[in-house]
């Protein structure tokens, strides 16, 4: 795909038919109004990158942070809140050993599709389709689509669910449904690029909430112990899609496209502007992304883990095993709250929601627009990428429109989880196939233990699905 000129007409489906534009110059293109002396210097959205000096002491670590933990943050989503809850207070301790079989996998999984993007100089849609047949590929993010789309709906109908029950039911979730997502369109098309990650990185603190109420439940240390590190499984129904939903809001499709995408943009904001420019993976960055790829993965693991803690002990202990509406999901925050659990549970689903719903809608569109060769990202301004934001907001609004056909919104988060472990497994094939393929990664192909690790998580999800479908037919 050839890099624009300034000057030459923009190659945008609408811009071609409405109004016709020449390519603006890179300045001019960026949200922000950035001197043209600091173009080359990195911009403050996210982590170091291109060999910037390192800085010391927290604000140098802080630097280092950047997609991976925006990625891993967002990976604990109204979804991801929703399904741990229902797991724990439906399973108990059961299925705390997925925390740590998980983590490995999705930290593979992500440095993955970082990598490809480091290396290739171009985001995860790019690379599939120049390797991959079109139509194989197509069917592949028609799946993401669809997956994203279902899991924006949920996680909107969540968000005014938390807002309705913050408001004690004074204001219907229905009437914050449609406010909440003009809100999140009017961010991507207004916000900076850097001001979006600033806003994300703080968000995530309000999931710290599960992991102090956790040691308020006071649970019996022994049978946590034994349920986190001696594997529970059982061939039923119910079973193997609560393990298929766990997989899927923690393994999530949306992420691989995401966490590439943000590294491009990444290098885009320190000043590679072209692909030629991108290409060619330094050691630095690498180890730079995976550090921020752990930090990110096991904040979301460990946030995971506490979740499906709390809820068993404070819900499952009690009886409580069928979680169906927010104001029980919000009982499992009671040891920390006491009646004002429904306040920490409401502003936890709302700040997650607003991290998360941004990047389904913003993978979605990454993904399309790299599928139909088009341009755009977060850091463009809506005028010369018209066609880029179209799709972000096409993904809200239908989302919006879900929440209209009397969505349950805490059956939906399960159910949008249980979605990506189905839509994961055929994209994960493709994205192991391109890491292991030597002329495309050259020196840094994918070694043994990223292929051992992302062949498991491949194998798992897969496995895990084929288990659910087979229950859901033989009637177990």
């Amino acid at each position: 795909m050839k890099e624009p000129e300034p000057g030459e007409p923009i190659h945008d489906p609408i811009l071609s038919v409405v109004k016709p534009e020449a390519e603006p110059g890179a300045l001019d293109l960026v949200k922000h109004g950035r001197k043209a002396t600091d173009l080359a210097a990195p911009a403050p959205a996210g982590r170091t990158t291109l060999g910037e000096p390192a800085r010391r002491g927290v604000v140098g670590f802080l630097r280092l942070l950047g997609p991976g933990l925006i990625t891993g943050a967002s990976d604990d989503d109204p979804s991801g809140i929703g399904t741990y809850s229902q797991v724990g207070s439906q399973f108990g301790f059961s299925l705390l050993w997925t925390a740590l079989f998980t983590f490995p996998l999705m930290a593979a999984v992500q440095e993955l599709c970082a990598r490809v993007a480091l290396e290739t100089g171009v985001g995860l849609g790019v690379s599939l389709r120049r390797k991959f047949p079109t139509w194989l590929v197509g069917l592949a993010i028609l799946g993401l689509l669809a997956a994203n789309t279902f899991n924006v709906g949920a996680d909107l109908g969540a968000v005014a669910a938390g807002g309705r029950l913050l408001s004690r039911g004074a204001v219907p979730a229905l009437w914050l449904v449609v406010p909440v997502a003009l809100l999140i369109i009017g961010m991507q098309l207004f916000v900076t690029y850097a001001t979006i990650f600033k806003i994300f990185k703080w968000i995530t603190l309000a999931l710290f909430a599960y992991v102090i109420t956790a040691f308020f439940a006071h649970p019996q240390l022994l049978d946590v112990v034994t349920a986190t590190f001696k594997p529970h499984l059982e061939f039923s129904r119910d079973f193997l899609t609560a393990v298929v939903a766990v997989l899927g809001t923690t393994i999530s499709p949306y992420l691989f496209f995401w966490q590439a995408s943000s590294e491009v943009d990444e290098l885009s904001a320190a000043g590679a502007t072209t692909e030629a420019g991108r290409r060619g993976l330094k050691i630095s960055e690498l180890r730079t992304a995976r550090v921020d790829i752990m930090i990110g993965m096991a904040f979301s693991n460990l946030v995971m883990y506490f979740i499906i803690l709390t809820s068993a002990a404070v819900l499952h202990a009690h009886g409580q095993t069928d979680i169906q509406t927010a104001d029980q999901a919000a009982a499992a925050l009671a040891p920390l709250a006491g009646s004002f659990a429904f306040v920490v549970f409401s502003l936890g689903i709302i700040g997650s929601g607003l991290l998360a719903i941004p990047i389904l809608s913003g993978s979605a569109g990454y993904a399309a627009k790299e599928f139909l060769g088009l341009r755009g990202n977060l850091a463009s301004k809506p005028r010369y990428r018209p066609t880029f934001y179209v799709m972000l907001a096409l993904a809200t609004i239908v989302g919006v429109i879900l929440n209209f056909t009397h969505l349950d919104p805490i059956r939906a988060l399960f159910i949008s989880a249980v979605i990506n472990g189905v839509v994961a497994p055929p994209l994960l094939v493709l994205i192991v196939l391109l890491g292991a393929d030597a002329a495309v990664m050259k020196r840094y192909v994918s070694g043994k233990l990223s292929l051992t690790l992302t062949g498991i998580a491949t194998a798992s999800m897969a496995l895990a699905a084929i288990g659910m479908f087979a229950t859901m037919i033989s009637g177990r």
